[in-house]
């Protein structure tokens, strides 16, 4: 048997690039495939030549479609209008994809009561964009001595709340804060859709003709132990000082 050069052993061991495109029109070279027509009928098994030349006396592209099926599966198609199809549809699936985010609101224990106020309101935004939230209660000093001031606090926020959320993380003390975690009661594609509607409504009545969007946080990152699911953890809102 003869040595493999190093070059060879190489591409052997490391591998090629992988490409996504799937064979087309010249590219595929097999001695037949089995051809399915431009409306998805079954042509049959033909050789690689005349499925070329049925191609291009229909204008169209000859698509490798199952590359492992013996022998391969090709169909006469407008590739270039396939891929834009494809294109449109993977970008709607993304604009309709919905992922939960983790906002965290910080408060100490003995807030006044305009603080309260003012940051309630920022939950409330949140619950009712679909996202969780992650309250935190910061204890300095004397006031660790004290937890049941936070856990009133909490108690009540979450009461304060419970139209919008629900109590999905009890709280618990963490060293020197203590932690609840609310989520909400409205699912965030709904959250989404009404937001897209509210943009739509705004355009129509200022005349400008402008797609109602709304942005969409996609992230790859690992859970938090307060999770239940797939969720992204935000930057802090809000801080108390």
């Amino acid at each position: 048997m003869r040595r493999l050069t190093a070059s060879l052993r190489d591409r052997i061991n490391l591998g090629g690039p992988i490409s996504a495109e799937p064979r087309i029109n010249d590219r595929i070279r097999v001695p037949e495939v089995r051809l399915v027509g431009p409306d998805g009928q079954q042509v049959g098994i033909v050789s690689i030549q005349d499925a070329l030349r049925l191609a291009q006396e229909s204008d169209l592209d000859l698509v490798e479609i199952a590359p492992t099926s013996r022998p391969p599966v090709a169909k006469l198609m407008d590739y270039g209008k396939f891929k834009y199809e494809s294109a449109m549809k993977a970008r709607e699936a993304r604009k309709n994809q919905a992922h939960t985010i983790i906002k965290e609101m910080k408060l100490r224990p003995k807030i006044d009561p305009h603080d309260y106020e003012t940051k309630k309101g920022h939950v409330v935004r949140f619950l009712n964009a679909g996202d969780k939230v992650k309250i935190t209660i910061m204890f300095r000093g004397r006031e660790q001595s004290r937890p049941e001031l936070g856990r009133r606090l909490l108690d009540r926020l979450a009461q304060d709340v419970e139209e919008l959320g629900f109590v999905e993380f009890a709280p618990k003390q963490d060293g020197r804060n203590m932690i609840m975690v609310l989520g909400p009661r409205k699912k965030k594609v709904d959250a989404m859709a009404e937001a897209r509607a509210a943009k739509a409504a705004r355009n129509a009545a200022t005349g400008r003709d402008v797609e109602a969007d709304v942005d969409v946080v996609e992230a790859d990152v690992a859970p938090t132990e307060l999770e239940h699911d797939a969720t992204v953890e935000a930057p802090t809102e809000e801080t108390a000082e």
